[in-house]
């Protein structure tokens, strides 16, 4: 016997038997359950879409209940630990698979083929006024891209859609940096070909002046952990828009910006930003007691704790913490990862928190390296967008590929007024 949910209907008697798949059933198969037979049909009602899959994906697995995160069926401490580079974890979300060595080399040659941006793109970036936020110059700019790429259109031919993957990977940290160049006033650095992805855009971020920029090793190193860790996240909002806009089958490029704009949110891409003022709060781990007696008495909220997915420790979390370690040895220790340290030992020995499952997420600690680093807070966001490129160029190409899927256009349960009669203005 197949798998079936019976509903019973008790405003009418009437019985129905909604197959199940895959522990889900088709919010469509509501419809048939009505009161009349002019009656719309049955809706589910999901605020925030709690629990309601719209998607089906081969991408990324979380667990939240176990902690567990993985692309393509790669639990991310292996690839975290293991990844000599983000382009490799770019081709893995993307393509499918992890490349071997031949794969790898072309793939890195594609995209760095296509880190220059045109010198327009860069008149249009110093245009910007030099306090801008470097989000909204990020998100501006990689829009602007649809202009200079009008065959980016074609999304259903599969080189020119490859090809339009190879320029946002490219052309992301670019962007990123000449963004964050332009908001100090200091020279843009063009691309270099012989540095990784992620060591080359520190060279694009930190060089001033200097025949060459030696690119630190721990840095280059914790900032390809921390854009692994960041590449995708399932259906997060971020990555919802990006599909949602997709299905409208625009180009890739407006797609992007859209989602880069759903990442800025304080509740999306901006809370590392968030821990860091927390922790510039505090000022000092003898003010943790209070403020975790503050928390608990529903005066304040802790900042990086918990998580929408999440019902247990980030595993993204447990190794950026490591990672911390890493890069403090390098740069010093901060005062501020001391009293992060702190509050995790309390909250993760405290039954309060236990109790609601509140374990750090992967905000925590990477603005404090970022910070560690030398990237100003403002620029946090763009930090989370540029890996996320690869993620979300992965769920916009199995979406539009998707057979099932159509243009996205949910449903709304309406409680307005109906049938009102036009009144003349002098009427009202």
């Amino acid at each position: 016997m197949p798998d079936t949910l019976s509903i019973l209907d008790n405003r009418t008697g009437k019985k129905y038997e909604i197959p199940i798949e895959n522990d889900t059933i088709r919010a469509a198969d509501l419809r048939q359950i009505k009161v009349s037979d002019d009656d719309f049909g049955m809706l589910s009602y999901d605020p925030a879409l709690m629990n309601t899959a719209s998607v089906k994906s081969h991408i990324t697995y979380i667990d939240g209940d176990k902690g567990i995160l993985e692309y393509r069926g790669y639990p991310i401490e292996q690839l975290a630990e293991n990844s000599s580079s983000y382009s490799e974890i770019a081709y893995l979300l993307i393509v499918g698979q992890l490349p071997n060595q031949l794969q790898l080399e072309a793939w890195r040659a594609d995209i760095q083929r296509h880190t220059f941006i045109h010198e327009n793109i860069k008149k249009l970036t110093e245009g910007f006024r030099y306090d801008a936020h470097p989000m909204g110059t990020f998100i501006s700019t990689i829009a602007a891209l649809t202009t200079f790429y009008p065959e980016a259109k074609d999304i259903f031919n599969a080189e020119t859609r490859m090809k339009q993957i190879h320029r946002l990977i490219g052309k992301a940290t670019t962007i990123a940096a000449f963004t964050y160049c332009h908001s100090l006033g200091r020279p843009f650095v063009y691309p270099a070909g012989d540095l990784s992805y992620t060591g080359n855009f520190l060279n694009m971020m930190f060089k001033v002046g200097e025949s060459r920029y030696d690119v630190d090793p721990v840095f280059e190193r914790a900032l390809t952990v921390l854009f692994i860790l960041h590449a995708d996240h399932e259906q997060n909002c971020s990555t919802n828009v990006m599909r949602s806009i997709g299905s409208s089958h625009v180009d890739p490029y407006s797609a992007v910006a859209g989602a880069a704009a759903a990442l800025w949110g304080p509740l999306h891409g901006g809370a590392n930003e968030a821990v860091i003022h927390m922790l510039e709060e505090i000022g000092s781990v003898t003010n943790v007691p209070s403020i975790i007696n503050d928390v608990k008495a529903g005066k304040r909220k802790l900042m990086g704790f918990g998580h929408r997915v999440y019902k247990n420790y980030d595993p993204r979390a447990k190794v950026i913490k490591k990672l911390a370690d890493q890069v403090f040895a390098v740069t010093g220790r901060n005062r501020k990862l001391d009293i992060a340290l702190e509050l995790e030992r309390i909250a993760l020995e405290d039954e309060y928190f236990i109790k609601r499952k509140l374990y750090p997420n992967v905000d925590f600690y990477s603005g404090l390296i970022y910070e560690a680093m030398g990237f100003r807070m403002n620029f946090f966001p763009v930090l989370f967008a540029i890996p996320r490129i690869a993620g979300w160029l992965a769920h916009w190409q199995e979406h539009i590929l998707d057979q099932e899927q159509k243009i996205t256009r949910p449903r709304q349960v309406y409680l307005g007024l109906r049938g009102q009669t036009w009144q003349p203005i002098g009427k009202r």
